[in-house]
C-alpha cells in the first residue's frame, strides 16, 4: 500500500508588497484583484490547519499542482521555498507549475530557481514533462503554466511536451508502475475559456492512445471528479481539489486534499481516495471516502 497525498492552489497568503515597477503590466490587474477579493479568500492560518493534519497522516509522497503564488513577484519564490521545505523533503514533495506561478515571463526564472528542485527527474534532469519513481508509482509532472496577457488565466502544454507525454506514457505502459499525470490545469472543465487549457484536446488524445491511472489537477478551486477515455474502452480517472487556502463560506469549495492509498499490480490496480476538508468551524475531517477503479 502506497499512500500519495495531493494538494493545490495554496495561494501563500499575505501578498508581499509589490514594488512600483512590479506592478507594470499584468500584475497591477492580479494586485488589484488581490486587494478586492482575493485576501478575503485565502488565508495561511487555513492552509496550516491543512498542512498539519496533512502531515499527520504520514503519506508517502506529496503532490502540488500548481498556484503557490499569487501575482508572480520576487517574493514570493523564496517563501513558497521554505513553504515546501517545511512540507518535506525534496524526494518527498512534487510539484508542477500554475499560472499564478508563471504570471509573467520573468516568474518562469523565479520558479526554476526557488523551486526547481521540487520538479525533476530521479536524476535531478529539469524538463517537463519529468518522472519520479516512488515505491508503485511513477509520478509524471507535467506544466501549463505559460504567461498570459492580462485577465487571462489559461494555460498551454504545447507540441513539444505533449510528445513528450506520449513516449513517456508509451514507454511505462509495459512496467508495473501505477502512472500518475500531474498538472494545473483540468484537462475538463465548465469553468470560461479565458480559465482553460487550450490544448486539452490534444492532451486527452494522448491520454486515450497511451493510457494512465490517475491524473491529478487544481486551478478551478473545486472538488472536481471526471472519467477520460483510455485506450480500448478503459477510463482514467481525473481528480481536482479546491485552493488549499481557501476559507469556508466563499463562493469556491473550502480548503480540502485528498489521500489515494494505492496497491496491486498492473491491469489489477486499487485505489481509495479519501477527502480531508476543513469545516466551517475550522476543524480538518473526512470528507468522503470512494474508490476509483476503473472498473468502479
Amino acid at each position: 500500500m502506497f499512500t500519495l497525498a495531493h494538494l493545490s492552489d495554496p495561494h501563500l497568503a499575505p501578498l508581499p508588497a509589490p514594488t512600483w515597477r512590479e506592478l507594470l503590466g499584468k500584475r497591477i490587474t492580479g494586485y488589484i484583484n488581490w486587494q478586492r477579493k482575493r485576501h478575503l479568500i485565502h488565508d495561511r492560518g487555513v492552509l496550516d490547519a491543512l498542512v498539519d493534519d496533512l502531515r499527520r497522516q504520514a503519506p508517502d509522497h506529496v503532490v502540488i499542482t500548481g498556484d503557490i503564488a499569487n501575482i508572480g513577484i520576487a517574493a514570493e519564490y523564496p517563501r513558497g521555498r521554505d513553504w515546501l521545505e517545511h512540507l518535506g523533503s525534496l524526494r518527498d514533495v512534487s510539484f508542477v507549475p500554475g499560472n499564478h506561478d508563471i504570471y509573467v515571463a520573468e516568474s518562469a526564472v523565479f520558479t526554476a530557481r526557488q523551486w526547481g528542485a521540487y520538479m525533476t527527474d530521479d536524476a535531478g534532469t529539469n524538463g517537463f514533462p519529468y518522472v519520479r519513481k516512488r515505491g508503485p508509482l511513477a509520478l509524471i509532472g507535467v506544466n501549463s503554466g505559460v504567461p498570459t496577457a492580462p485577465f487571462l488565466a489559461t494555460g498551454w502544454v504545447g507540441t513539444k511536451q505533449l510528445a513528450g507525454l506520449a513516449a513517456v506514457l508509451n514507454t511505462l505502459k509495459d512496467e508495473n508502475v501505477f502512472r500518475v499525470v500531474m498538472i494545473h490545469h483540468p484537462p475538463i472543465t465548465k469553468a470560461a475559456r479565458h480559465k482553460q487549457l487550450l490544448d486539452a484536446p490534444v492532451l486527452l488524445k494522448v491520454l486515450k492512445a497511451h493510457g494512465a491511472d490517475l491524473v491529478l489537477h487544481g486551478h478551478d478551486h473545486r472538488h472536481m471528479l471526471n472519467w477520460l477515455q483510455g485506450p480500448a474502452g478503459t477510463r482514467i480517472p481525473a481528480v481536482g481539489v479546491p485552493s488549499a487556502s481557501a476559507k469556508p463560506g466563499t463562493t469556491k469549495d473550502a480548503a480540502a486534499y485528498h489521500l489515494y492509498r494505492i496497491d496491486g499490480a498492473r491491469g489489477a490496480w486499487r485505489v481509495e481516495m479519501i477527502s480531508r476538508g476543513m469545516t466551517p468551524d475550522g476543524a480538518i475531517v473526512e470528507e468522503k471516502r470512494m474508490m476509483l477503479d476503473a472498473d468502479a
